[in-house]
């Protein structure tokens, strides 16, 4: 087998090895594993209470006379106890996107003005079942969705999701895109607008909030393009004086590969600053991948190792299909060795998963060290939009899920 030599980009203080064993929010992760069993999913309560603050922090930077407020997006993971955890905080609301996520937030402790409720091709169901909620920051994503929201809650205040026909992805992704060249299912568009704005004050609807959600995953790299979108949608804000607040939506993204750089909150901060400060507009903000991605880690356990021509192949326990995200969106989990080897003595391995497809390959060619006594393996960034997207396919979407509290 060729060996190559690799650098450990993703090692910090809550996520490293230590005396060559790997250690995740100051446990040893193959004392997990045994604990705990395979799948699992194991989550940091402490990195997520840190990013939720470095967020906060960046807002601050803003300035404004309105408080800026963040939601937590919980579908990125609506684990009870991370929901309980968070509502205990006291650092965030919630973003749901169903009548069903609203309940579960309600469950968790959280009160309806806590939550940010944005969705799309509502029923009318969802409607009747949504208008129960006194306090709930409703935003209307169509004329549709005005027009039945108006019916059942004549002279309340909405917010209204837009549409700029521009977005924005880690890498240029457009599977990451809500918005762009191609028209989407998402927001209301600049030529329907003034027809929204009509069909609001028919029903006697107060638009004290303009959202807008356009992609997912963006970097620093792609801050100038994320400007860009900000720009288009103030056409937007302009058109209504009433309001308040900006919600710009979610997307910032985490490292996933050696080559990507961190998101620059500082560089975030002042593009949001110079385009809305001025404008005496509070900004709300609703992130998941950012809050929960890197705070959670996939444990998995090793079912063979096998070479089948020039490629050495590791099974594993779990498939795409509880953590859909790779093969869906081709965003890469790394996976993890829980002992570390030396860095000149790597090799090259597919990592692939147990369901009968032919996309269930977790990674292909990391470098990992001598794998044969090790029994599990670690699936990084394994945090967000993994569990709260899994499947029962091929009857294999049994998993297990845990919190680690500080």
């Amino acid at each position: 087998m060729k060996e190559q030599q690799t650098s450990v980009w993703w090692q910090r203080a809550d996520l490293c090895y230590q005396q060559q064993h790997l250690q995740f929010a100051g446990r040893p992760v193959a004392d997990l594993a045994r604990q705990f069993g395979t799948p699992a999913f194991v989550y940091s309560a402490q990195r997520v209470r840190d990013n939720i603050l470095r967020v906060k922090n960046a807002l601050l930077t803003i300035g404004g006379q309105q408080q800026h407020r963040l939601f937590y997006a919980m579908k990125a993971n609506r684990f009870a106890p991370l929901l309980t955890y968070l509502k205990q905080s006291g650092l965030c609301g919630i973003d749901a996107c169903s009548p069903s996520e609203v309940e579960h937030a309600l469950g968790c402790g959280f009160s309806a003005k806590d939550i940010s409720f944005t969705a799309t091709s509502l029923s009318p169901q969802d409607f009747d079942a949504l208008a129960r909620y006194d306090g709930l920051l409703f935003n209307a994503d169509s004329l549709h969705s005005i027009r039945e929201w108006g019916r059942r809650k004549p002279g309340s205040e909405i917010g209204i999701r837009i549409n700029p026909a521009a977005g924005v992805s880690r890498a240029s992704n457009e599977l990451l895109q809500y918005a762009g060249p191609l028209t989407t299912k998402f927001g209301v568009y600049q030529e329907q607008f003034p027809e929204a704005m009509a069909v609001a004050a028919s029903h006697g609807l107060t638009i004290s909030r303009i959202h807008f959600h356009t992609g997912c995953g963006y970097l620093t790299e792609q801050l100038p393009q994320w400007q860009a979108v900000l720009q288009k949608c103030l056409w937007f804000v302009e058109q209504v004086p009433t309001v308040q607040r900006v919600n710009i939506g979610g997307g910032l993204g985490v490292p996933h590969v050696a080559s990507d750089q961190p998101l620059d909150l500082k560089k975030w901060a002042e593009i949001i600053k110079e385009n809305f400060t001025d404008r005496h507009l509070a900004v709300d903000i609703e992130p998941g991948d950012y809050l929960a991605k890197d705070a959670g880690i996939l444990l998995l356990g090793i079912t063979f190792l096998e070479q089948k021509q020039q490629t050495h192949f590791i099974g594993v326990d779990g498939g795409f299909n509880i953590a859909p995200e790779p093969a869906y969106y081709k965003l890469p989990f790394q996976p993890v060795s829980l002992v570390e080897g030396a860095s000149d003595k790597q090799s090259p391995f597919h990592v692939a998963g147990n369901i009968n497809e032919a996309l269930d390959v977790w990674y292909e060619n990391i470098l990992l060290p001598d794998m044969a006594d090790q029994k599990y393996i670690a699936l990084i960034n394994a945090g967000a939009y993994s569990a709260s997207m899994a499947s029962n396919h091929c009857m294999r979407g049994h998993l297990r899920e845990f919190l680690l509290l500080p």
